[in-house]
Order: C-alpha cells, then structure tokens, then sequence
C-alpha cells in the first residue's frame, strides 16, 4: 500500500482529535500492509502530558504484538513528532517514520532538531511531508478556531 492511504487513516485520527477540541495530532502503526494501531491526540481530555497520538499509538501496537520492540513496524503521523515522541520511536525501535506537517517549534525529526540522526545504536528512516499540505491546514484550521473562541 501506498504512504498516503495510511497517512489518510492518520489524518481520520486527528479529525477526531480536532472535534474533541485536542490539537489535531493522528498516528497509525503498521506491519506489512496492515494497520496495527491507531491513536489521537488526547491530552486536554486525558489531562496527561503523555497522551501524544504517538505514544498511545505506540502503546496500543506494543499490546497488540505482545512486546515492545515494534522493529517490523512504521509509523505514521499527521505532526512531526516532538522529543518526546521521539524518544518512544527510539525505545520502540520503529524502523521506519512518515509525517506530514513539519513541526519549526517542536519538531525532533529535522524542522528543528533530529534527534532520530543521532549517535543512539538506533536510527529509524524518515520521510516527511507525507500529504504535508492536508496535515498542515487541519492544524491551521484548528488553532485559527481556538483564537476566534477566546
């Protein structure tokens, strides 16, 4: 399957998300062709700075499979990820990266810093702007409603 279609059912997480007024983060775990786990953005309704759509993804895959090492899995994600998030990739040992949106404030995969290019024993492949201009209005869109709210 194509970079697009799992980046689409990313994007149908961060709709989600954006209707539950979270900041419209989605992410999707796949093995081969098929999708192992989703996950949204859930930290204002979780009230958990660790509820990133990544991490939960993460999460969500590593109980699926049975153990943590997701090393025949990718990931795929509307935002990229902050270092936080990256740090799960790491520890997770996801091979493989695809994101959307670039981050310039948060990014930890190269719009602000990589910290998926370092000297770790682990470095995941990854590919940005994965219908990048669909990820980056749904963020725009979102933040624009938050200030015409207050």
């Amino acid at each position: 399957m194509e970079n697009d279609y799992f980046m689409k059912e990313a994007l149908k997480q961060a709709k989600i998300a954006f209707e539950l007024g979270e900041v419209p983060v989605g992410a999707v775990i796949t093995k081969g062709d098929e999708i192992i786990s989703t996950a949204y953005n859930r930290r204002e309704t979780g009230k958990n700075a660790l509820f990133h759509a990544e991490t939960e993804a993460i999460y969500k895959a590593c109980e699926k499979l049975g153990g943590w090492r997701l090393w025949e899995c990718s990931l795929y994600v509307t935002l990229e990820p902050c270092p936080m998030c990256a740090g799960a990739i790491v520890n997770a040992r996801i091979p493989k990266v695809y994101f959307g949106a670039s981050d310039f404030k948060n990014g930890a995969c190269g719009s602000y810093i990589n910290l998926l290019d370092t000297a770790y024993s682990f470095r995941p492949e990854v590919t940005g702007g994965i219908l990048g201009d669909e990820c980056t209005a749904l963020i725009k869109e979102f933040f624009i409603k938050l200030r015409n709210s207050r």
